[in-house]
């Protein structure tokens, strides 16, 4: 059975590092139709879970829970006094690969996630 070297598997490593094409970016943005009660309602959010974090362009975070044919309902995690209708939510994949907390700050020492 052949051994492989340290510097072989770092070599290796690297090459299929370097190979990797991550982009990120802006992937879709949704739109605000209604905002009331703690509650956000969203349109042209289709590929969302429920469960998953929202971050709002003024920096508000919340969680979709309600997940209908048309809309999202999203349970706004803060007072979200600066969200209003026609606002916009930047979707993108700048979590994919960090370590975040309950709300979505990131917790692994590799800076502020900008989405």
């Amino acid at each position: 059975m052949a051994t492989l070297r340290v510097n072989v598997i770092h070599k290796i490593l690297r090459e299929r590092i370097e190979q990797c094409n991550r982009k990120v970016g802006i992937e879709n943005i949704s739109r605000v139709v209604q905002v009331g009660d703690g509650i956000a309602r969203i349109i042209d959010l289709s590929e969302i879970m429920s469960g998953e974090l929202v971050e709002f362009a003024e920096g508000t975070r919340g969680i979709a829970l309600n997940l209908e044919s048309k809309n999202v309902g999203i349970v706004l995690m803060g007072n979200g006094l600066m969200i209003q209708e026609g606002s916009f939510i930047p979707v993108s994949e700048a979590y994919l690969g960090r370590v975040i907390n309950a709300l979505a700050k990131p917790i692994d020492g590799r800076g502020e996630i900008v989405a």
